[in-house]
């Protein structure tokens, strides 16, 4: 059986969300992971963004320093990383719609192991129409129980 095409401006605007979605996906991952050491240890430093996220120190920097050009953070010579208010802002959206989609899996039976993992990718490119789906049926399911 062939696979039933979309009209090609919708495809490409499904791409270019895809695309949009994987631009930011670092952003996100990273100040949600420094909002989450700030909130539980009181500071996020490189070494400890290092060893959670498994990549190189230099990595970190190279990142860390994108992130400030953007507004997101601001950092001092050997001192933590610190959120901005936009930063703040991010983290908080990209916590929540992680924490939806891995009550949604779990929701579906996944574990609770493999949810968290596959959260890690699905939480960047779920649409706000789909993470809201997901969240009423998290919500309805909590009530049914």
């Amino acid at each position: 059986m062939a696979p039933v095409l979309v009209e090609p401006d919708e495809q490409a605007g499904h791409h270019r969300q895809t695309r949009l979605a994987r631009q930011t996906e670092i952003a996100e991952d990273y100040v949600e992971l420094i909002a989450d050491l700030i909130d539980s240890t009181g500071e996020a430093r490189s070494a400890d963004i290092s060893r959670r996220l498994g990549v190189t120190h230099a990595n970190v920097t190279k990142t860390v320093a994108r992130l400030q050009q953007g507004g997101l953070v601001t950092t001092q010579p050997y001192r933590a990383i610190f959120l901005t208010d936009e930063g703040r802002r991010i983290a908080e959206a990209s916590r929540r719609r992680h924490q939806i989609v891995v009550a949604f899996l779990q929701a579906i039976g996944v574990s609770e192991d493999v949810a968290r993992a596959d959260a890690e990718g699905i939480e960047h490119h779920v649409s706000e129409e789909t993470l809201a789906a997901f969240e009423r049926m998290v919500t309805e399911r909590g009530r049914e129980s």
